[in-house]
């Protein structure tokens, strides 16, 4: 009597098992629906945004325009004979070219000269040009990477520590935009007086450091006419740049550029590459070494 109600209990467990077994594939079917459905639905998307919007969004991109000069001249051939004849009279073919040079992208070149005069003493120069070419990149336009480093330079010689009776000028006619420095400064050999120019022709800096002092009881040279003779290197190593470019030399008297000119150089400190630490530019650091004051005197830089 008992066995039916045992069957009919054992039937009801059965099928309350396969009930629930039933259900998990259920679930799974429905979440595989919901994830088509999703699939689809962003395929659609896609279709009907159709190739136009790859374009667009390339076109949005922002272009940044080439760099206009692609080359450097040689920085040791920047100057000519005649002015190096001027600037430093006792070493025009000394040039040293810098260990960093890069074909077309950096260069740097140094001379010094040391007049002895015996008892008399000696009159000493030392003369370094620096070139930076800036390319067109993520960071921005070569001009406009130019004009940063630009500012870095002059503001470097702005502050080179012990410099005395600072004073910075414009510089016309000598790229887009160039500046001055000058100081002095007082070493144990006598005092130096230092003439720093510093200029933007396109995508490229010329940074031009020139001292003078005299040793051993000779005078002192005059300013003046140090800054002078600087400035007029400058402007030639800079239509130098533009010559090298098939400019024929004449960006090195053009007039500033407006969208640049009026910004005032930055507060950073820039690498010293001069006898005096002033800012001779990334490209002149093996030259500061040989070229300080104490060493110049006895030997070349």
């Amino acid at each position: 009597m008992h066995r039916p109600v045992q069957r009919a209990g054992r039937a009801q467990r059965l099928s309350r098992i396969l009930v629930s077994a039933a259900a998990v594939p259920v679930m799974f079917v429905v979440a595989g629906c919901s994830s088509d459905s999703g699939s689809g639905d962003d395929a659609q998307k896609n279709e009907s945004a159709g190739p136009g919007a790859t374009v667009s969004a390339s076109s949005a991109a922002p272009t940044v325009q080439p760099a206009a000069y692609t080359t450097l001249p040689k920085a040791c051939s920047v100057l000519s004979q005649k002015t190096l004849d001027e600037l430093v009279p006792k070493g025009a073919k000394s040039g040293k070219s810098g260990k960093l040079d890069e074909p077309k992208q950096r260069g740097n070149c140094n001379w010094s000269s040391l007049d002895n005069n015996g008892v008399k003493g000696s009159q000493f120069r030392w003369l370094n040009v620096a070139l930076l070419r800036f390319d067109s990149d993520a960071r921005g336009s070569g001009d406009d990477q130019a004009h940063a480093y630009f500012q870095k330079q002059v503001s470097g010689a702005q502050t080179v520590d012990g410099a005395l009776g600072s004073k910075s000028a414009p510089v016309a006619g000598t790229g887009a935009e160039a500046t001055a420095v000058r100081y002095g400064l007082k070493k144990k050999e006598g005092s130096f007086k230092q003439q720093t120019i510093v200029a933007r022709v396109e995508n490229v800096v010329v940074t031009l450091d020139y001292n003078g002092a005299g040793l051993a009881g000779e005078k002192t040279p005059d300013a003046d006419t140090l800054l002078k003779a600087a400035e007029k290197a400058a402007k030639e190593a800079v239509g130098a740049v533009s010559a090298a470019n098939g400019d024929g030399g004449s960006a090195g008297a053009g007039s500033p550029d407006p969208a640049t000119s009026s910004k005032a150089p930055s507060s950073a400190k820039s690498p010293s590459a001069s006898p005096s630490k002033t800012a001779a530019g990334d490209t002149s650091k093996t030259a500061s070494k040989s070229a300080s004051p104490s060493r110049s005197a006895a030997k070349k830089s």
